[in-house]
């Protein structure tokens, strides 16, 4: 189930504005530029949660290119420090995002939410290290299970 949500969150994030367009070639909703500060990592945009995600549907599966896409594009948004690797909190700050948009009532702070995100973090991160790889995190959204 953990997976499944992250997964999911990932792959809307990848949904690009041109799949949600209509037949006549309008956008279902406009696009809304996001400021981004220091403090504050990128939310996703709520209109790539709406619908169906990269198209994803029983028939045609989420792929990992799609996950290691969204994971390049968003990765670096959320790596304060510009290291390449995700600390906890840096991760967290990205999952509990990704998390709210799916649970608005999310409350970051809360001890289910952190334990949600410590268990996370450390089945993502494979050689223990305590700092997430862009590979790292694209094998545990794409892993089966």
């Amino acid at each position: 189930m953990l997976k499944f949500t992250l997964l999911i969150g990932a792959i809307a994030l990848a949904t690009p504005t041109s799949a949600q367009t209509m037949s006549g070639g309008t956008p279902n909703s406009p696009a809304q530029p996001m400021a981004q500060t220091e403090s504050s990592p990128p939310s996703p945009s709520s209109s790539t949660m709406q619908g169906n995600p990269a198209g994803a549907t029983a028939q045609q599966p989420v792929t990992g290119a799609q996950v290691a896409q969204v994971v390049d594009a968003e990765f670096p948004g959320y790596d304060k420090n510009r290291d390449n690797l995700l600390s906890t909190s840096e991760f967290g700050a990205w999952m509990v995002a990704l998390k709210t948009q799916s649970d608005p009532t999310t409350v970051a702070a809360a001890p289910e939410t952190r334990k949600w995100v410590n268990g996370a973090f450390a089945q993502a991160d494979a050689d223990k290290n305590k700092m997430l790889t862009k590979t790292e995190l694209t094998r545990f959204l794409t892993q089966a299970g």
